[in-house]
């Protein structure tokens, strides 16, 4: 996935300014795919360049709204239907585990520890989140629930094989 999809996506719900494509994707995609305010003036520059979105109205203070142009759909619909998602291969998480057996085991299980409380302040935090969105029945709705709850169950697991493998240290 790239910033350019994630802003082609939310820019398919409806048109919006950068300010409020900044706010959207704090509360929904921000979980999955960080990006910072510079980033994203960038990519939406460099979408208008290449004609996928185009400036809809402009404001006060250069405000401007974008709207998803057809050859940005269909760039969005290729991405969705045409490219395979990368696998993620490198985990820090478990490169570290690998190598736990230099510590002590109680450093080992200390950092299974920290993990394990990670994993459930995630986890909180993906709640606290779910709570504070109105779920609507629009696309973005919910398929961003669908991919919330990715999140949720990702964080009990890890949660949970943390517990585990911190057990399994003698």
């Amino acid at each position: 996935m790239s910033l350019r999809h994630a802003l082609l996506g939310l820019l398919s719900e409806r048109p919006a300014s950068g300010y409020d494509l900044l706010k959207r994707f704090e509360t929904s995609l921000a979980t999955v795919w960080p990006a910072t305010q510079s980033q994203m003036y960038t990519e939406l520059s460099k979408l208008a360049d290449a004609g996928m979105i185009s400036v809809s109205a402009e404001g006060p203070r250069g405000r401007k709204e974008y709207t998803l142009t057809d050859e940005g759909l269909a760039e969005l619909r290729h991405w969705l239907t045409a490219t395979k998602p990368q696998r993620n291969t490198r985990s820090d998480v478990l490169l570290r585990v690998f190598f736990l057996g230099v510590l002590t085991p109680e450093q080992a299980r200390g950092y299974l520890t920290e993990l394990t409380e990670m994993s459930e302040q995630e986890y909180e935090g993906l709640r606290q989140l779910e709570a504070s969105i109105d779920w609507g029945d629009d696309p973005l709705s919910v398929h961003g629930r669908i991919a919330l709850e990715y999140g949720l169950r990702f964080h009990a697991m890890r949660r949970e094989w943390a517990e585990w493998a911190a057990a399994q240290i003698r």
